[in-house]
């Protein structure tokens, strides 16, 4: 089953001030939580992709929104910087890697079946496209440093989206 990814013209993003490449497929994913609304359908979904892409080009001066991919609580993916693109999710550790935000905060509520779902397959589409080694690693965001990201509940779910050895 395909993933089907919103982009960044049927979401309204603003234009990047700069972007680079990763250099090679990414080798690591990294799952962040963005700690503000959960969003539930699309209308919520796109609302909140443009406030964080606003908070993070005009408060915290990045190029573009941070992460590579958000998903809704919908199971809907939109694409961030997108497959390919180097992020600004996680200090230090962004030149190999791809990040991906669920939308919402999940320190108390547990991400959606249909959430965890898309990004599982957008891991997978990645695999095959040739955007993630197969034998990518899995981290939420606080493994890499001092965070609550990405939240209690999204954090346990995390081994739900490792891939399996048979299916990739």
């Amino acid at each position: 089953m395909a993933v089907n990814v919103v982009s960044r013209a049927q979401w309204g993003a603003l234009t990047p001030h700069h972007k680079d490449n990763l250099k090679s497929p990414a080798k690591r994913v990294i799952i962040h939580h963005t700690a503000m609304k959960n969003c539930k359908t699309r209308t919520e979904s796109i609302k909140e992709l443009r406030i964080i892409q606003k908070l993070h080009m005009q408060n915290r001066h990045f190029d573009d929104i941070g992460y590579n991919f958000l998903v809704g609580e919908d199971g809907i993916v939109y694409e961030g910087r997108g497959w390919g693109v180097m992020g600004a999710h996680t200090k230090g550790n962004n030149h190999d890697s791809l990040g991906v935000a669920f939308m919402g905060n999940f320190n108390n509520e547990s991400p959606s079946s249909e959430a965890l779902t898309s990004v599982k397959q957008l891991l997978k589409a990645g695999v095959t496209q040739g955007f993630l080694v197969p034998e990518f690693l899995l981290f939420g965001h606080r493994d890499m440093g001092d965070t609550a990201c990405p939240g209690a509940k999204l954090y346990t779910a995390l081994p739900l989206l490792r891939p399996s050895k048979k299916n990739c």
